[in-house]
């Protein structure tokens, strides 16, 4: 595995430690706001089902395929390292983080994000751009995520994964040794 690769997986892995422990500001809104949340996340997931091009999986993941990589490109395990740009936002088009606005790609693990991400980064290959849009359940849930998300929201990401670093010993084995 590439050092240069583990080492910003490690620096952000730290900031966003650092950023989730500075961002913890408690409930704003009370159980009346999760109740309505709720409803709205509700309304739109069902909505958006209707979209042209847009996925529905089973667990209540949204997609839409942007843009299709090559045919035979990777696609990462749970715990290969992933470098992606991702754009995050709400339903109604507030931009809450973006590494297209920092000019610096992300760098993590598909088991290390919130539920959505992982399970669309091991459906995507290499090269592949997608609309995400992340039911409450499959992002921050009841407890939003500080002042910029609040509880019970859909989040909506473009996300494109640009490389997969295996990591030796991962899930794509024949089986299990046996000693």
């Amino acid at each position: 595995m590439n050092s240069v690769w583990a080492r910003a997986a490690t620096t952000a892995a730290v900031i966003s430690v650092l950023a989730l422990a500075g961002c913890n500001r408690g409930d704003a809104g009370g159980a009346a706001d999760l109740e309505a949340n709720a409803r709205a996340a509700a309304f739109f997931m069902e909505s958006n089902a209707k979209a042209d091009g847009v996925q529905t999986l089973p667990s209540g993941l949204q997609y839409k395929v942007v843009q299709s990589g090559p045919s035979g490109a990777p696609s990462p395990d749970r715990n290969d390292l992933v470098r992606v740009d991702y754009e995050g936002a709400l339903t109604d088009g507030t931009v809450f983080d973006s590494s297209f606005s920092r000019g610096q790609p992300y760098v993590t693990t598909a088991e290390q994000v919130v539920p959505g991400w992982t399970e669309a980064l091991q459906r995507m290959k290499v090269g592949d751009e997608w609309m995400l849009y992340l039911p409450p359940e499959l992002g921050y849930g009841e407890r939003g995520q500080g002042a910029d998300i609040p509880p019970n929201s859909v989040l909506v990401f473009r996300i494109k994964l640009l490389d997969v670093a295996p990591v030796p010993g991962g899930g794509r084995g024949v089986g299990i040794a046996q000693g």
